[in-house]
């Protein structure tokens, strides 16, 4: 099984920012990558996902400030999170898998995941 590992997690203050990373050895160019997260008491929620073609789909409640990319050169996949707010604590996940298309909800099919990293926003 492929491990996917996340990092750069960690608390900030409403309006802050954070990069978050995953290591994505293994995990070629036609694999889709994205995030999900998920809050205590709460289920899993995508967040972005980029395909192969690089296409990239948003949650409306982290479009325009949140940015997903991926180099793969690197094997590396990253999330800029911008103007946080404490709605978006939560643990965040990197996933990947095939996919025909760049899409934040069927994304929370895919097979591979981490083991998260906590992010945490407080006022």
């Amino acid at each position: 099984q492929r491990k996917l590992v996340e990092s750069g997690g960690g608390s900030v203050q409403v309006g802050g920012s954070l990069r978050l990373s995953c290591s994505t050895p293994g995990y070629t160019e036609k694999y889709c990558m994205g995030w999900f997260r998920q809050a205590p008491g709460k289920g899993r929620e995508g967040v972005a996902v980029i395909a192969d073609d690089g296409s990239i789909d948003y949650a409306l409640t982290v479009k325009d400030r949140f940015t997903i990319t991926r180099d793969n050169a690197k094997n590396t996949l990253y999330l800029q999170m911008n103007y946080l707010r404490p709605e978006d604590t939560a643990m965040y996940y990197c996933t990947a898998d095939y996919c025909l298309a760049a899409n934040y909800v069927t994304m929370l099919s895919f097979d591979y995941w981490g083991q998260g990293t906590q992010v945490t926003v407080s006022s």
